[in-house]
């Protein structure tokens, strides 16, 4: 039986399309699977913030950062396999935080990350019931505290989409769909 230069060339495209297709998930990266605070959380407290990944990683960099750009972190974060813990400086006060990230996964791709959370610090209260006139009208003549400016943070700035195919093995992919095309063309029996 004799087969035709289309039909084997159609075969061999099919056959890589699918290759590449099905090894798609061993080119994937790092990912962060959860993080402490998680995105968008609103805590009292903060004493420490811990991302675990889906794998090792390598050489991590963790910054936690108010709206006005002021960092809160304390010292190098420490790595434990898949999990990095970076402790934080103080107490942090109310408001709108960041904490930017940065690892390289062991194939040696970097991978980074923000996480929006919230501090709302629990009120002290005062030893008194009532406060005392003439305290008000300090409080009242006092300028207002300082409040930091909100985050402003876009799904794209927030995590770092992973998996999928990359760019170069699309270009690959029609590389060789463009050849098998181009010999199927040339290979036809011309009437």
């Amino acid at each position: 039986m004799r087969t035709s230069p289309l039909a084997a060339a159609l075969a061999f495209v099919v056959a890589v399309v699918l290759g590449t297709a099905l090894a798609s998930p061993a080119l994937a990266h790092t990912t962060l699977k959860t993080s402490d605070p998680k995105k968008g959380a609103t805590v009292e407290r903060l004493d420490s913030v811990t991302l675990t990944f889906n794998e090792g990683v390598r050489f991590p960099v963790v910054l936690v950062r108010d709206a006005g750009g002021h960092d809160y972190h304390d010292g190098k974060p420490k790595l434990d396999g898949p999990t990095v813990t970076q402790k934080v400086s103080g107490a942090l006060p109310s408001g709108k935080y960041t904490i930017a990230w940065r690892v390289v996964s062991d194939d040696g791709h970097p991978v980074e990350g923000e996480i929006p959370f919230t501090v709302k610090a629990p009120q002290q209260s005062s030893p008194s019931a009532s406060p005392s006139p003439q305290a008000s009208t300090a409080a009242a003549s006092s300028p207002p505290a300082f409040t930091p400016t909100p985050v402003d943070a876009t799904p794209a700035s927030q995590e770092r989409k992973q998996g999928g195919i990359p760019a170069w093995a699309w270009i690959v992919v029609f590389g060789i769909a463009g050849i098998g095309i181009g010999l199927a063309i040339s290979m036809r029996k011309k009437s």
